[in-house]
């Protein structure tokens, strides 16, 4: 299955993104479930998680080196938004 890319992200708490899709489609993902694993345990870290950013080519969401999801990851888990 191909997804769309994702053309912005934005936090909107302490652990959930807002991410826009080239397609139009709003999704929002909770990284809540993720903190447990040791990758993402630095997202615990309320100024490293606002400083996500869309990868280069629209197909992840990165904070750092480390640390990043995928499109897919988003576009299969994440709750449509309004």
């Amino acid at each position: 299955m191909l997804c769309p890319k994702i053309k912005s992200v934005e936090t909107i708490d302490d652990h959930t993104l807002l991410v826009e899709f080239d397609n139009a489609r709003k999704c929002q993902y909770d990284v809540t479930p993720l903190l447990k694993r040791e990758m993402f345990a630095q997202l615990r870290n309320h100024a490293l998680f606002k400083s996500v950013q869309v990868e280069q080519g629209g197909y992840a969401v990165v904070w750092n080196r480390d640390i990043d999801l995928s499109e897919f990851e988003i576009w299969s888990n994440g709750q449509t938004a309004p």
